[in-house]
């Protein structure tokens, strides 16, 4: 599962950003940028080394590669959630649900949606955005 991303120098620095995750950091070369931005996903994922990487596409956009696509996924719908402001019950009741655990259970990572599904989970959660869904430009 991959991930658009954007390099863009400021001053003396590249800053990384990973819209969709919210996700924005610095290095002083882009090397170091990128490696940030790794660290950035496997400390959110508590993952080990290895299981994320980043892809330098072009000289200002690049991607997040992620071998465990349900932790990608439980992350984009809690990132998503977090930014509308939403508490996981008011993500429930927009999906229609009594319960807060029927939603949790795909930010957990307990349930994993199909793409269908994961359309109408950030349809509730974001409605005012929308994530565009594209091939990879790396080989």
């Amino acid at each position: 599962m991959r991930f658009q991303g954007k390099l863009l120098k400021e001053g003396r620095y590249w800053l990384a950003e990973v819209a969709v995750f919210d996700a924005l950091t610095q290095g002083r070369t882009r090397p170091d940028a990128l490696c940030m931005m790794r660290d950035w996903f496997e400390t959110i994922l508590g993952s080990s080394s290895g299981s994320v990487r980043t892809i330098a596409v072009t000289r200002t956009d690049f991607e997040v590669v992620a071998t465990d696509a349900v932790a990608m996924i439980s992350l984009l719908l809690r990132r998503q959630r977090q930014k509308s402001g939403l508490s996981l019950a008011d993500a429930a009741a927009r999906l229609g649900a009594s319960s807060r655990n029927a939603y949790a259970r795909y930010e957990q990572g307990r349930t994993v949606p199909t793409v269908a599904k994961l359309d109408e989970l950030l349809k509730a959660i974001a409605p005012d955005r929308d994530l565009l869904v594209g091939q990879s430009k790396a080989a």
